[in-house]
């Protein structure tokens, strides 16, 4: 990957929306990645008819997918999956490397509606208890692998920094946010759209001594003994700097990534790489539909004919395919 080195000013052509920017504070020993949504989680969210609580917190998914999943290389899926007790029992987000996100969730729209009139719809309220896993699948040819992490009335944030430290054992913070802004487009309305932003940062030191391990469980140390590890300076002031980042600013179209970055670490110089664009876009087809139904029995395709038809919708893209049953009967004929 290449980079250009801003020390000193967020000089350059900013990156706009759509995209994750990759940046080191070497000084801190800190490198993480900043993500703008903008048409991409609008164009997403719009395919659906989600409530706009439940549009909040799959964008709040959609934005870590795309940080983490855009820091792995590899060719294959990363998948971000949340099962879970409460109103929004499950999100699915998708990333297909390099580029390609989609989203979907299920949950039970009386009881969303229920939490939001309670005042209860923060995302710890609407995902409740269950756990959220992390996969990587590069294939049917290499093996699968999957980190989970316990949902125990968490954030999405939260849980992010649970899942690093349990499986990784790496210091990481992240910052999501989302909101839906009134946009004015040139030679157009005003109309109401949907983006997303993300800051994801990690303590990567060369020296394993220096990780600080403040957030580690410290198992069942005898009582009154003193289990606190202090952690690195360097990581202390890199946390602080990043909760001074205010939501506002991470989905303001005005406020590109480099200047975001510039604002917050200036005074320890921070370099940016080439950015990595996204693009909403569903894996599914019309070919692979079919293929799919061909799988089922005769008879379970017979269960599936309404009103003379087989009718399928992606659960991802909303994207309705038909089908007359004669043609899988020729199939197999």
């Amino acid at each position: 990957m290449s980079a250009v080195d801003r020390p000193s000013s967020p000089a350059g052509a900013p990156t706009g929306d759509d995209a994750v920017l990759p940046f080191a504070v070497e000084a801190l020993d800190v490198r993480g990645r900043v993500v703008r949504l903008g048409p991409a989680i609008d164009t997403l969210l719009g395919r659906h008819d989600y409530p706009p609580s439940v549009s909040r917190l799959l964008a709040e998914a959609v934005a870590l997918t795309a940080l983490i999943g855009t820091s792995m290389k590899f060719e294959g899926r990363f998948i971000v999956q949340t099962q879970s007790d409460g109103p929004v029992s499950m999100l699915v987000v998708d990333f297909d490397a390099p580029d390609a996100l989609r989203a979907c969730a299920r949950f039970d729209a009386d009881a969303v509606a229920a939490a939001v009139a309670a005042g209860h719809d923060r995302p710890e309220d609407l995902l409740g208890r269950g756990h959220l896993a992390m996969t990587v699948d590069q294939g049917a040819h290499m093996s699968r692998y999957q980190g989970i992490v316990e949902l125990d009335g968490r954030s999405l944030e939260e849980a992010a920094h649970g899942y690093f430290l349990q499986s990784e054992q790496i210091p990481t913070r992240v910052r999501l946010a989302v909101a839906e802004v009134l946009t004015r487009d040139p030679g157009h309305e005003p109309h109401r759209a949907w983006r997303a932003g993300g800051l994801f940062l990690q303590f990567l030191p060369e020296s394993s001594e220096r990780v600080g391990q403040r957030d580690l469980h410290p198992g069942d140390a005898p009582e009154g003994a003193s289990a606190t590890v202090e952690e690195d300076d360097a990581w202390v002031e890199a946390q602080s700097l990043a909760s001074t980042v205010e939501d506002a600013e991470l989905i303001d179209p005005a406020v590109s990534a480099e200047t975001l970055l510039y604002r917050l670490f200036h005074e320890r110089g921070v370099r940016v790489f080439e950015p990595r664009a996204l693009v909403e876009r569903c894996r599914c087809s019309r070919d692979s539909v079919r293929a799919m139904i061909t799988s089922f029995s005769p008879a379970e395709r017979i269960d599936m004919v309404e009103n003379g038809r087989i009718g399928v919708t992606c659960e991802f893209c909303s994207t309705h395919y038909d089908f007359d049953p004669q043609e899988f009967d020729t199939n197999e004929a």
